[in-house]
């Protein structure tokens, strides 16, 4: 009795000693008919490293808006849990990331699942030996806890789930480039530390009602280093057939009709942009993949197929992952000597009719909307034939600059924190360069959007860059484009690149025009130039004759001679960044 008494005064002090941790979430427990809140992840993380004390490592990489910690899960047999010994012991590392949009969040709950059995052996057996996989459970954090049963009216399940943007109202998938929200900028600062193989971004597609249950696309496949490309199919090959095997019709595109609400119309693949994670981490020579199960299928479907990716993606790494990385190495190496790039892509007019698994569907006039209103009959299953577009070329192409690219001192302080969070080289000029032979680039055409896009007025810069002669001093900043981001440096300070720092419109200033004539200075102005300089009054005779537009407004007939002043501001419209053909 004496001896029980002590025992169970141990026990009592000290009762979690050799308690097991739950690691079954919320969804698990309730059949996935619901998710957790963010206070399980946080709890789920520090129990996944008490669990596996020498596989797991839980981490903070960042802090939301609000106040919440950001969380990844660093996981490996091999025992490399931090960034130094991963590439000590260079092995491949594979970032998944769930609840970008935080409404769409079986990755959180499907990565969870999938890494516990692995850590168990019961499924992906060995494959963390030859890896590290990063886990993010929810990158938006602070739009997970706007949670709500409303969030996702086409989406079937959880009951409740987060919400599409951040606190701030970021669409982090729209933020790859531009570097906004602060939660974009630490995933960059965890990604430049880390620097994953692959980075795949889990999502919950928005759409019509057809069978096919997830959509697997990977970049490089259309674009980027060109040796990366079959390597980027063979990865999504790959993981398609995984999928087949296990009951899934996944589609290599994004399965979104080419005209909204319009079976017919079909398909069309594209290349994103690299506001998006697949547009931008083809440009690091890096892989991304972008999952998107149907929003019309039920969460445990969903969380299944999700989790049986992340499964697949863990045992291709383990056969294929050390050949891959030195492929992305030998294009890192590449890169540092490019040439030139494909600024955009396009899909051409390629044409295949395919059969595609959908169900019987009306489209009637609807007394609601006044347009036309599509029903789908999910109890009658049926074929469609429609057309897909799939071929994908690049469309414009640019040549690299020669040097590499110049920021003068008066825009350092806004593009330095730019390439700094994307881990591009760059130094600070400490004497002035002087009036220096470079390429400037004038917009002859420049748009702004009416309305704002994420937090900017984005613009479209057309024109060309010129040999000029001009004046650069201390303290501008130097971008070689001799480095393996060449592509990512090309895309963020080629201005007519669409999601270039021009773009965003981080430079609209430079689009205004700041200085004026008065008009009764201009009338006389105009007349001196006119007795002066025969060429230039044959021309505005001309214009006014071939331009009644022109003819009939006196601020545009005015604005001609204006133009055309010594005193006219030289800087108007002009990019204020350089190329340059010389090495800093």
């Amino acid at each position: 009795m004496i001896r029980s008494a002590v025992l169970l005064s141990l026990f009592a002090a000290f009762p979690l000693a050799h308690a097991a941790p739950d690691l079954t979430t919320v969804a698990e427990r309730s059949g996935y008919h619901a998710t957790g809140r963010y206070d399980e992840v946080q709890r789920l993380c520090a129990d996944y490293q008490k669990a596996y004390p020498k596989a797991v490592r839980c981490f903070s990489f960042g802090e939301t808006p609000e106040g919440r910690p950001m969380l990844a899960l660093a996981i490996s047999r091999a025992g490399a849990l931090t960034a130094a010994s991963a590439k000590q012991r260079k092995l491949p590392v594979l970032l998944v990331q769930g609840g970008i949009h935080a409404g769409e969040i079986d990755g959180k709950d499907a990565g969870f699942w999938a890494l516990r059995e692995a850590l168990d052996g019961k499924a992906a057996a060995g494959a963390l030996d030859k890896q590290v996989v990063l886990f993010v459970p929810v990158f938006n954090v602070d739009g997970h806890e706007r949670f709500g049963k409303n969030n996702r009216p086409n989406q079937r399940g959880p009951v409740e789930m987060g919400w599409r943007v951040t606190a701030q109202n970021y669409n982090l998938n729209r933020d790859y480039v531009k570097a906004d929200a602060p939660e974009m900028q630490a995933m960059l600062k965890l990604v430049n530390e880390w620097d994953p193989l692959a980075y795949v971004d889990l999502h919950v597609t928005d759409g019509a009602k057809f069978q096919p249950d997830v959509s697997i696309q990977v970049e490089p496949v259309h674009g980027g280093d060109a040796a990366l490309l079959p390597l980027g199919k063979e990865m999504r090959d790959n993981v398609m057939a995984d999928l087949r095997k296990q009951g899934s019709d996944p589609r290599h595109f994004y399965i979104s009709f080419d005209k909204t609400d319009q079976p017919d119309s079909g398909f069309v693949d594209s290349m994103s942009t690299p506001r998006f994670s697949t547009g931008y981490f083809p440009l690091r020579n890096r892989f991304a993949m972008l999952v998107e199960t149907h929003a019309w299928r039920d969460y445990p479907h969903r969380v299944k197929v999700t989790r049986n990716t992340i499964v697949s993606l863990m045992e291709q790494f383990a056969q294929h992952g050390a050949a891959w990385a030195k492929a992305a190495a030998e294009a890192d190496v590449r890169a540092a000597k490019l040439a030139d790039m494909p600024l955009s892509y396009k899909t051409t007019d390629r044409t295949e009719m395919i059969d595609f698994p959908g169900y019987e569907y009306t489209r009637t006039p609807s007394d609601v909307s006044g347009g036309v209103w599509t029903r789908y009959d999910e109890s009658k299953p049926q074929k469609w034939s429609v057309p897909l577009r799939d071929e994908v070329v690049p469309d414009v192409v640019l040549k690299a600059p020669v040097g590499g690219y110049l920021v003068p001192a008066a825009q350092a302080a806004l593009v330095e924190p730019k390439l700094k969070a994307h881990g591009i080289s760059y130094k600070r000029l400490e004497r002035a360069p002087g009036k220096v032979a470079l390429e400037a680039f004038r917009a002859e055409e420049a748009k702004l959007t009416a309305t704002s896009f994420e937090g900017h007025q984005l613009a479209s810069w057309k024109g060309a860059w010129k040999n000029e002669q001009r004046e650069v001093g201390k303290g501008a900043l130097f971008v070689p484009i001799a480095q393996p981001k060449s592509r990512l440096l090309m895309t963020m300070l080629e201005p007519a690149g669409a999601d270039s720092l021009a773009a965003w419109g981080f430079f609209n200033n430079y689009l205004e025009r700041k200085e004026y004539m008065e008009e009764y200075v201009a009338e006389e102005a105009a007349r001196e130039m006119l007795a002066a300089d025969p060429a230039l009054a044959a021309a505005f005779k001309a214009k006014l004759e071939s331009d009644p537009a022109f003819a009939k407004n006196p601020r545009a007939r005015l604005d001609f001679f204006a133009r055309r002043h010594a005193t006219w501001d030289e800087r108007h419209n002009l990019y204020p960044v350089y190329r340059t053909a010389v090495v800093y």
